[in-house]
């Protein structure tokens, strides 16, 4: 379905250090890019719990392939650092999981310089972000959403300027469900959709069953149901927490392998942000009215 070519030579420039004044530990990025293009988007990902900037080559690679130049942090959570559940510093890592991003952003030219010439093919007026499970609720911080606290009031607003779009992988539901161990290890999973309003969409695994809330795979699709428009959301119906393997070939965490359901993902995201940046409506339009979808066991709809 993708309009663009996707066998395409693609580079790989890692690590690279980012100012974060006040991390423990350094924060350090990959950039992957085309060789080829001009005013190419950036997408910012941030990945899932315990991974790391080197995770997720099925989707970041179809991504540069498809003219994007992609940024990954690893952050505080990477299973490389060791900083569990037990530890301390663990409570507030959602917070420095934002941080990390901001300074993504606020860092970029610097970034994009060091990765080599492709600083001089970036377009960084369009820029989005995206994330995977705990990722998702990351990036969805930087596309307006909150954090309720115990009362039920609406924390900080971590929005960032920058980011004009976004698309949330399996992201966290709202918090009323959580089971009795994430209510108290992970009480930042309360989100508040109702002031996420740029542009995203919402990608959920209809037999995603977390084992963090009592509801069942619907509660993936809060972030679509709650947050004004425009929004969209994808629906897998086989897909499970990994959408059959985001984070990469033949991993612990996949339960449910299919490549081909892995670059359905990736080329759905594509097209949307390349619509919602304003490059090429095309692409999410086949999406939304091909009929082919529904018959293979996803869907899209949209407000």
């Amino acid at each position: 379905m993708p309009a663009y070519h996707l066998d395409q030579p693609i580079s790989t420039v890692k690590p690279i250090t980012v100012a974060a004044p006040g991390r423990d530990l350094d924060l350090q990025v990959k950039v992957t890019a085309p060789l080829s293009g001009r005013d190419l988007p950036v997408i910012v990902f941030s990945h899932g719990n315990a991974w790391s900037m080197d995770g997720y080559g099925p989707l970041v690679d179809r991504w540069a392939a498809a003219g994007f130049v992609v940024v990954q942090p690893t952050h505080l959570d990477s299973r490389r650092h060791g900083i569990g559940w037990e530890d301390p510093r663990f409570a507030t890592i959602w917070r420095v999981r934002i941080a990390d991003l901001h300074a993504v952003l606020d860092g970029l030219d610097d970034i994009l310089r060091r990765a080599g010439e492709v600083a001089t093919r970036a377009d960084r007026g369009r820029v989005a972000v995206v994330g995977h499970s705990w990722g998702a609720q990351t990036a969805g911080a930087l596309l307006g959403a909150r954090v309720l606290d115990a009362d039920g009031t609406p924390g900080e607003d971590y929005a960032h300027a920058a980011v004009a779009a976004g698309a949330l992988i399996t992201v966290t539901g709202t918090g009323e469900t959580l089971t009795p161990f994430a209510a108290e290890h992970l009480p930042f999973m309360r989100p508040d959709y109702s002031t996420m309003t740029a542009p995203t969409l919402v990608v959920a695994g209809g037999k995603d069953q977390s084992q963090l809330s009592t509801r069942g795979p619907d509660w993936f699709t809060d972030a679509y149901r709650l947050a004004p428009a425009p929004k969209s959301l994808l629906t897998i119906a086989e897909g499970e927490h990994t959408l059959g393997g985001l984070a990469g070939e033949m991993v612990a965490e996949t339960s449910d392998e299919d490549p081909g359901r892995v670059a359905l993902v990736a080329d759905a995201i594509a097209a949307y942000l390349r619509d919602a940046l304003g490059l090429d409506a095309s692409g999410w339009a086949a999406f939304e009215t091909t009929a082919a979808g529904r018959d293979e066991g996803w869907d899209v709809t949209g407000k």
